[in-house]
């Protein structure tokens, strides 16, 4: 059961379940052809009841009804009216009736109506009708039998019920089947003609709804016809939504399911065809996906392999000198193999924590709740905490602008440390390290700049890459492993700025760290 509602659960079914849905209006508008009859039935009863009070009316008050002045009468009213017109006296005897007026109307042929099916009937119709003919038989409300209309065959005085209730002094109504062997029904209405001393007689107005029913089953096939056009049409219009959504969204869902192997390394990819609708653009957006995330696999592996290389040297030496420091019996040999080991265990240490903070930033971790903090009061605290270690000698420039941040505090005190103490390390003793604090637009701007040798340029982004040192010294290699710089801009991305070097006139080089205003502050 469970595959079955997987199934039915798919786009296609539901594509093809809307448009069915949509083509069964017109067999709802099948069904309001009932409402329909029985307004054109009430329509011509009502036209047939004004055609008798007519005729009624300009009968009475004249006395005893005479043949030769109702034929004269009726004579006149026959050409403008379709029904049959009958005029009796209070005997049910018939005085006039207008197919005697010249050649009887000849019952039209019946090729079929709504209540069944018939020989000519075309086979659409009778496929058509044959629900509705259910659907009436076992939940429409029984009906009383209708007599036949050759009760009036005979020839004799007419005294059916309705005929007998207008003689009495009220209007009569009856519905008979046709003669002839029509399908159709014949709506029969009377009405009282008085004169001084009471009814006098009848006007008996009788019609066939045949043509009501050859209309209403012209368009019962029209809209059958209709039906079975839009059903084809909704069919074909799902079979080819299926295709170009179904199918494409399947061949994505497999080429998800493939784009990881048992090891779990990325193989394969996401065809992007050059669709310009949704489908297309959630491809391209899955391989673009794809492609980032392969590269962060690789980045992520690489880091890791960049890791265990930096860590070797270390432990070699660690290694190394525990080996002689367990050979050697003179203090001072002993005491600078334990320096060795002390100072390749602090640059481990400083290691470790560079490679956590890095992990917590390429894992979207936040350090802290971003709040809004004034930059220059920040910077102003890293410059004096670089001067009370000892370090080269720091210059801040005035800023008397307000430049208000939304920052986390501590990830971005970091980066300007590790943007400082990298310029720092590359300025001579007797040098100072600059730092300005200004606004550029939208953003506050921080420039560190250093006299030192410089950053080649096509070194200018290599910089930034993990364990990437261009120190002209080797031994700063002990102190430096080439994650600051990384880690400043790894914390200022995430914060929404950027990090670049630029060359300084005159030698050196300079370190922008870019931050958006925090929202609502004025501009100069």
């Amino acid at each position: 059961m469970s595959g079955l509602r997987r199934r039915l659960a798919r786009i296609r079914f539901r594509l093809l379940a809307f448009n069915v849905l949509l083509v069964f209006l017109p067999v709802a508008g099948m069904l309001f052809l009932d409402t329909h009859e029985r307004q054109l039935l009430a329509n011509q009863e009502r036209s047939m009841v004004e055609q008798g009070q007519v005729l009624a009316a300009a009968l009475s008050g004249r006395g005893p009804l005479r043949e030769d002045d109702v034929r004269h009468t009726l004579l006149q009213l026959r050409q403008r009216s379709e029904a049959r017109i009958r005029v009796v006296d209070a005997s049910g005897r018939v005085l006039a009736d207008t197919t005697r007026r010249g050649p009887a109307r000849r019952p039209e042929p019946d090729t079929g109506d709504a209540y069944g099916a018939g020989a000519g009937e075309p086979w659409l119709y009778r496929l058509g009708s044959a629900p509705f003919r259910l659907y009436r038989r076992f939940f429409r409300a029984p009906e009383p039998p209708h007599g036949s209309a050759d009760v009036y065959a005979s020839g004799g005085p007419l005294l059916g019920r309705e005929v007998r209730a207008a003689l009495a002094g009220h209007y009569g109504a009856a519905t008979r089947i046709s003669s002839g062997g029509q399908r159709s029904v014949t709506l029969y209405s009377a009405v009282p003609v008085f004169d001084a001393h009471g009814p006098a007689g009848a006007v008996l107005v009788s019609q066939s709804t045949w043509r009501i029913l050859q209309a209403l089953y012209r368009l019962r096939l029209d809209v059958l016809r209709v039906f079975l056009a839009t059903l084809a049409a909704a069919v074909v219009l799902s079979l080819l939504v299926s295709r170009t959504i179904a199918r494409p969204l399947v061949r994505l869902r497999n080429q998800a399911e493939d784009a990881l192997d048992a090891t779990g390394h990325l193989r394969g990819r996401f065809e992007a065809p050059e669709r310009a609708d949704e489908i297309g653009d959630l491809a391209r957006s899955l391989e673009r996906l794809r492609a980032r995330l392969e590269a962060h696999i690789r980045g992520v592996e690489t880091f890791a392999s960049d890791v265990s290389h930096e860590f070797k040297n270390p432990l070699a030496s660690i290694r190394t000198a525990s080996e002689m420091l367990a050979e050697v019996d003179e203090p001072a040999q002993r005491k600078r193999f334990a320096s060795v080991v002390g100072r390749e265990v602090a640059r481990m240490e400083r290691m470790l924590t560079a490679v956590r903070e890095l992990s917590r930033l390429d894992a979207g971790a936040a350090l802290d709740e971003r709040e809004s903090v004034e930059l220059g009061a920040l910077v102003r605290g890293v410059v004096e905490a670089h001067l009370l270690r000892g370090g080269a000698g720091v210059r801040l420039s005035d800023h008397p602008e307000r430049l208000p941040v939304c920052v986390c505090p501590e990830p971005v005190t970091r980066a300007l440390e590790n943007l400082i103490d990298n310029a720092a390390g590359f300025t001579p003793t007797d040098g100072v390290v600059e730092v300005t604090l200004d606004r550029e637009g939208d953003e506050a701007r921080v420039r560190v700049l250093d006299r030192g040798p410089g950053v080649r340029a096509e070194h200018r982004e290599r910089i930034f890459e993990r364990f990437f040192s261009d120190r002209p010294d080797p031994r700063a290699r002990d102190t430096h492993a080439g994650l600051g710089l990384p880690i400043a801009r790894a914390v200022t991305e995430s914060e929404g700025g950027r990090v670049s070097a630029h060359a300084r006139d005159g030698g050196g080089a300079v370190f922008e760290l870019r931050l958006p205003i925090a929202p609502d502050t004025p501009t100069r």
